[in-house]
């Protein structure tokens, strides 16, 4: 991971916006944002890896972030990552697909999702995730 100045703001967000949270396995939420930002070579990706559930998960908002002090290269992938549940999966996966600091982020959290060794348990929804998941790298791969 890089450590800059914007990447020590991500990090100390990131962990102020999820630490009281829990992924479905029971296991502390900011590990899977540090273990996307580990993979990220660019000060711009590390940053989005950081935050890129911060404004769906949370009550921060991109306005909150700008005023922090994020780049509009961040807060242009990050915007592109909240996902609107009115708007169809895949076609949100597409929109990603155009911003390459998004489309990095969004592999390696496709990827980290979709790794089941990370459950507990194995049930039909995880696995029907996945397969999900699936279509959605290979929308990014080729895009």
């Amino acid at each position: 991971m890089l450590y800059t100045e914007m990447t020590k703001k991500a990090l100390r967000l990131c962990f102020e916006a999820h630490k009281e949270q829990v992924d479905k396995s029971g296991m502390p939420y900011v590990f899977h944002p540090f273990h996307l930002a580990e993979q990220m070579d660019s000060e711009e990706t590390v940053c989005v890896a950081l935050l890129h559930d911060v404004m769906e998960d949370t009550d921060y908002t991109a306005a909150d972030l700008r005023a922090m002090g994020f780049s509009e290269a961040v807060l242009e992938a990050l915007c592109l990552m909240t996902h609107d549940k009115a708007v169809p999966y895949l076609e949100y996966v597409g929109q990603i697909a155009h911003n390459p600091i998004a489309r990095a982020v969004k592999l390696a959290d496709l990827r980290h999702n979709s790794d089941l060794t990370r459950l507990e348990t194995v049930t039909e929804k995880a696995l029907q995730r996945v397969e999900k998941y699936k279509a959605a790298i290979a929308l990014l791969e080729r895009a």
